[in-house]
């Protein structure tokens, strides 16, 4: 595939770099702003929950805390898998994936332990991460309310009821699935939610998207049907890339 030069200005280093500079200093401000709101977001009140959620992993049974282990916070990524999706997860949650994987090292170097969590059994959670090449903890909450209780799930009744489960109660639920980022800490044997982002806000976990806000054409998915419609999982991206 080529790029046009034509739909940009061409112009010498000089001009190039006033340019590049002006909009270097935008880019600075908007780094402040969002250090300002990170360190906003650590000031936020905890909720206590319930720490005896089971959990299946694939050492067996556990609960919020076990999933913990050694660390004092912990992220989870609810992963959109439901139980009667047969052997695939959902394509954008695996977009996600393909970001963080890898990442739980560097988190439990700082202290945060990091799963996944889905409604999905363990037989369908397994097969599929083997497939897709993961290695992050991903464990079921298939038997537990977790994922109800989180705002990431819905029951047949409150769809149809159209109640506004999702982003923290102001939105209608994706579906019986949908994602989200929840974060706790534990002080002994007890567990705090400590914050949850959901929709456009986990966009923060996507490195690909970040990369592709850096090019010209960015993420170029103005003329598409719905805004991820050329997204593919991983492995099955067809031999001819789209033009």
């Amino acid at each position: 595939m080529s790029f046009s030069a034509n739909t940009r200005p061409v112009v010498d280093r000089s001009a190039w770099l006033e340019a590049h500079r002006t909009h270097l200093v935008k880019e600075k401000a908007a780094s402040r702003q969002h250090a300002a709101l990170v360190a906003s977001r650590r000031d936020l009140p905890w909720l206590e929950v319930p720490a005896d959620y089971v959990f299946d992993t694939e050492d067996g049974e556990t609960d919020l805390l076990g999933l913990f282990g050694d660390k004092s916070q912990l992220i989870v990524y609810h992963f959109m898998f439901g139980p009667d999706w047969g052997d695939e997860g959902c394509p954008s949650c695996s977009f996600w994936a393909d970001s963080y994987n890898g990442t739980d090292a560097h988190l439990g170097a700082r202290d945060i332990a990091f799963a996944a969590v889905s409604r999905a059994s363990m037989t369908q959670i397994d097969a599929y991460k083997k497939r897709m090449g993961w290695d992050f903890p991903w464990v079921s909450s298939g038997r537990s309310e977790f994922n109800y209780d989180l705002g990431v799930s819905a029951r047949p009744e409150q769809l149809e009821a159209g109640e506004k489960l999702y982003n923290l109660g102001t939105a209608e639920p994706m579906g019986p699935e949908s994602p989200g980022t929840s974060v706790f800490a534990r002080d002994g044997d007890r567990a705090f939610l400590t914050y949850q982002v959901f929709a456009r806000g986990l966009e923060g976990v996507n490195a690909a998207y970040h990369l592709m806000d850096l090019t010209p054409k960015g993420r170029d998915e103005d003329d598409l049907p719905w805004t991820m419609a050329w997204l593919h999982r991983h492995d099955s991206y067809p031999s001819e890339p789209a033009s």
